[in-house]
C-alpha cells in the first residue's frame, strides 16, 4: 500500500521547508559537517531559510528538470508534508545526486524505505535517469540498510562517507 505521493510544493507551501531545515532533530545528521552555506549553523545543523529567500530557491529548484527536481513526501491519508526529497544533476546527463529528509517527528514509520523508492522511481521513470548517487556517513545505519535495500551498492569510502550509487538495471520498488 502506497502511504505517499510526490508533490512540488507552490511557492506558498515553503513554510514546511523552513520548519524542516529549523528543527534541530531533523537536521541532527547534518550538524558538524562544517558546510560553507549562507545560514548553516555547525552546532544543530540546522539551516535558516527566511522568507526573503524563498523566491530565488524556488526559481533555482522547482520546474528545472531534467536538471534538478525537487518534491515533498505527502502522506496521502493525512494530506500531511513528511519530507522533502531532492535531485541535481552532477558528473554529466543522466546522473544524479538525490537527498532525503524526514521531519524527525516521521521517522521510524517506513516513510524513508517509502520516499526513497518513490525518488528513484521518478529519477528511472520520468528523468531517465542513468545512475543515482548519495553520500553519507558510515553511522548512518538505517539510512544504508534503506538504500541497500533499494539497489544502492557502496563505491567507495572516502573522507568518512560512504559512497552509494544504483544504476536504472539495479533499481527495485520497496
Amino acid at each position: 500500500m502506497t502511504r505517499l505521493t510526490l508533490h512540488v510544493p507552490e511557492p506558498e507551501e515553503l513554510d514546511f521547508r523552513q520548519k524542516l531545515l529549523s528543527d534541530p532533530e531533523s537536521m541532527g545528521y547534518n550538524a558538524g559537517c562544517g558546510l560553507e552555506s549562507p545560514g548553516y549553523h555547525n552546532d544543530t545543523g540546522c539551516i535558516d531559510f527566511p522568507r526573503e529567500d524563498w523566491d530565488g530557491w524556488y526559481a533555482r529548484w522547482v520546474g528545472n528538470e531534467p536538471e534538478r527536481f525537487y518534491a515533498y513526501l505527502k502522506d496521502t491519508e493525512s494530506g500531511e508534508f513528511v519530507g522533502e526529497v531532492s535531485l541535481y544533476e552532477t558528473g554529466g546527463p543522466g546522473v544524479y545526486e538525490m537527498g532525503i529528509v524526514l521531519h524527525s517527528s516521521r521517522r521510524g514509520r517506513g516513510y524513508s524505505s517509502e520516499g526513497v523508492s518513490l525518488l528513484l522511481g521518478h529519477a528511472f521513470g520520468e528523468l531517465g535517469a542513468k545512475e543515482v548517487t548519495n553520500c553519507f556517513e558510515p553511522t548512518r545505519e538505517a539510512a544504508l540498510k534503506i538504500h541497500k535495500a533499494a539497489g544502492f551498492r557502496v563505491v567507495r569510502e572516502e573522507g568518512g562517507l560512504l559512497y552509494l550509487s544504483i544504476k536504472s538495471n539495479s533499481f527495485k520498488e520497496v
